[in-house]
């Protein structure tokens, strides 16, 4: 693999991916949490959804009800068992927008993490503990915090092993 650059040779690209690792990591995490606070609020006995604009003013809650031919403890269950769960609000959906924005920042967290973890060379278990840091709440928080140290380390070591080869060349 002559072709492919060694990553002490990407020393500036490496320190560009973790700063967007990082920060994609907190996006991620945050959007997370919102749409944990979404489920919580749609699936739980409080069955609202949030709404901006429409009847209930700038923000506001709107109830959620079972659609024709359900039964009442679908509204219990992600996805509804099959039936369709019908939001009686107006306006902007803000839970139903939190839901599709987390899925699209998911896709450039899973590209930032892919980014660093082959700049970087690591263990493909590395790759699967942060793709599981933008589906598990929290976890993003956690695993961001560890995998930039570990990265910090290793560009250190980087570029300890730059200055020395340029050292010796000298």
């Amino acid at each position: 693999m002559e072709g492919v650059p060694r990553p002490i040779q990407q020393i500036p690209k490496i320190r560009q991916a973790m700063t967007f690792y990082r920060i994609m990591s907190w996006v991620t995490g945050t959007f997370l949490l919102l749409l944990v606070i979404e489920m919580v609020l749609k699936y739980s006995p409080t069955h609202v959804e949030l709404f901006a604009g429409g009847s209930t003013g700038l923000l506001g809650l709107a109830p959620v009800v079972p659609g024709p031919g359900c039964q009442w403890f679908s509204l219990f269950v992600p996805g509804g068992m099959g039936c369709e769960i019908q939001s009686l609000g107006d306006g902007f959906n803000v839970s139903l927008a939190i839901l599709i924005v987390h899925g699209w920042i998911y896709v450039v967290y899973l590209l930032a993490c892919f980014r660093l973890w082959m700049l970087l060379r690591w263990p493909f278990t590395r790759l699967i503990a942060m793709a599981l840091g933008g589906v598990v709440p929290f976890l993003s928080f956690i695993v961001e915090r560890r995998m930039h140290a570990i990265a910090g380390a290793d560009v250190a070591r980087l570029e300890t092993e730059a200055a020395a080869l340029r050292t010796k060349e000298a």
